[in-house]
């Protein structure tokens, strides 16, 4: 595989672009059609807008808005002003939005118009109350989904032009000129679906070196169309999406909301080459009623991962859907991307794996079977929170990931759950991926979810909650389950429900399923 040229920082990147891929398409989003060149002349004028505004460098820039052009030139341009990006999460409330605008600091927010049927300032200024933001100087529209109605003191998206004449374009290459590899680019908050989520601090070498790694074992090129429909407030999406791109000259395909017919429609029409997605995606494409007589064939690689990736979607999305290429990978914010398979790695590897480490990470095993990751690209440390710093990187410079896993003797790893998933039965541990692997195999089974909840006998059991295609009974899968897993590790019970509830990452929220199990038995 071809080693990708890490640029020393997020605007050297943008810049270096610029010069190798020139008229190549950079960014598709609907009639949008941004070459590499233009990418860099709007980045220079959101960086620009930016110093007129006085971000000073070093100053927090929130991006709250989907996948569209907007955040790519938004998140890239305060970089170029010399800027730490700070990405919302689009599914926040405005209560939640405003605790990580105070605890960030941020000095400007580019915010969406309306986005899924809100008005996201109007939000945000309910939650911040008499109070307000003190520290927030200068808030920008996107207008989504349409043209907006002034509002004084909001920059709307048409202004930037005319405000970015206020600030010689010296001065702004002077800021990017001046960004360090050491300096730190990005404030990317955990999904927190335990608690309250813990902001992850990362420098411009660390986020460009994970993006390398993740493009060498992808062997993406300039010649691939990259679909991303991860959220860009996540690592998977700006990270493994317009990072990747911009160090290869990729175009990148923004969808703002996942939908599968608009998907199929983008891949068709676009020519769409390379698409990594958390496993529901590809579970919703393949049951998609539209998805037969599509031209796919353009589709050559595709990188999925979670705690369960099921060996039979890895089959189908290589057999129905004709990816030439299925990689399976593993990380987390605070590491971006640990390990990853590679192209030639036969099916078994890619189905029961997470591949061999990547991007400088060295993996071992640690207590409970606790997956530990140590390497260059391991977060700086989290925002203001030196004791959960010190909690997850201990002295030796091990991130305890609370993830489980095992190494097979070609340093292939497997995660098999989370620690705080694992719960105990009749004193056995019990690992509910291990039972999602096998109901998976259940025809019928669309998607499932296993959690433990109290029983006054053995501690805790297995309580299955199962998304269904077809007619099945909570005793068929109850049968299931005992002729292929030991009596400790059975479900007790099966709950069918419509769908499971996930964070915007994809990930199974099993707290609300077991909140909801231990609400029906009160």
């Amino acid at each position: 595989m071809a080693e990708v040229w890490v640029p020393p920082s997020i605007p050297a990147a943008v810049r270096v672009a610029a010069e190798r891929f020139g008229t190549c398409e950079a960014v598709v989003d609907g009639p949008v059609r941004l070459s590499y060149r233009d990418l860099l002349e709007h980045v220079r004028i959101m960086a620009r807008v930016f110093v007129a505004r006085g971000v000073r460098p070093g100053d927090r820039v929130a991006v709250n808005a989907p996948n569209t052009h907007h955040w790519v030139v938004a998140a890239l341009g305060a970089h170029y002003a010399g800027a730490t990006l700070v990405p919302v999460n689009t599914r926040f409330t405005g209560t939640e939005t405003v605790d990580l605008l105070r605890r960030s600091r941020a000095r400007a927010l580019v915010v969406a118009g309306d986005f899924l049927g809100a008005d996201r300032l109007a939000a945000i200024r309910d939650a911040a109350g008499e109070a307000g933001l003190p520290e927030l100087g200068t808030i920008i529209r996107v207008p989504l989904p349409g043209p907006l109605a002034p509002e004084p003191g909001v920059l709307d998206w048409g202004d930037l032009a005319a405000v970015a004449e206020d600030t010689p374009l010296a001065e702004a290459e002077a800021r990017a000129d001046a960004v360090g590899g050491d300096d730190i680019s990005d404030i990317l908050f955990t999904s927190g679906t335990t608690g309250r989520s813990k902001g992850v601090l990362s420098a411009h070498r660390q986020a460009l070196g994970v993006a390398a790694a993740w493009a060498e074992r992808g062997e993406v090129t300039a010649g691939d169309r990259y679909l991303v429909v991860n959220p860009f407030f996540h690592s998977f999406g700006y990270k493994a999406g317009i990072l990747v791109c911009l160090l290869t000259g990729a175009t990148m395909l923004p969808q703002a909301v996942f939908d599968a017919g608009d998907t199929l429609d983008l891949i068709e029409r676009e020519r769409v080459s390379v698409l990594p997605a958390a496993p529901t995606v590809f579970q919703t494409l393949l049951h998609h009623p539209g998805r037969q007589g599509r031209d796919l064939s353009s589709l050559r690689l595709a990188v999925t991962g979670a705690a369960t990736v099921p060996v039979t979607l890895v089959e189908r999305m290589s057999t129905d859907l004709g990816f030439r290429t299925v990689l399976t990978a593993y990380g987390l914010t605070e590491a971006v991307v640990a390990t990853m398979c590679r192209p030639g790695d036969d099916l078994r590897t890619i189905a029961h794996s997470s591949g061999r480490s990547a991007a400088g990470f060295e993996v071992r095993i640690g207590d409970r079977g606790e997956v530990l990751l140590r390497g260059p690209n391991v977060m700086l440390g989290y925002l203001d929170d030196p004791e959960a710093t010190a909690k997850a990187v201990d002295a030796g410079g091990w991130l305890h990931t609370g993830d489980v896993g095992t190494l097979d003797p070609d340093g292939n790893l497997t995660i098999t759950d989370r620690l705080k998933d694992m719960y105990i039965c009749g004193g056995f541990n019990v690992y509910p991926a291990e039972i999602e692997q096998a109901l998976a195999r259940l025809p019928g089974v669309r998607d499932v979810a296993v959690v433990g909840v109290p029983d006054e006998r053995l501690g805790e059991v297995g309580k299955a909650f199962v998304v269904s295609d077809g007619d099945l009974t909570e005793d068929a899968v109850l049968a299931f389950c005992a002729e292929r897993l030991a009596n400790y590790k059975r479900p007790r019970s099966v709950e069918f429900v419509p769908e499971l509830p996930r964070n915007a990452s994809g990930k199974v929220l099993k707290r609300l399923l077991g909140k909801e199990s231990e609400e029906s038995t009160v």
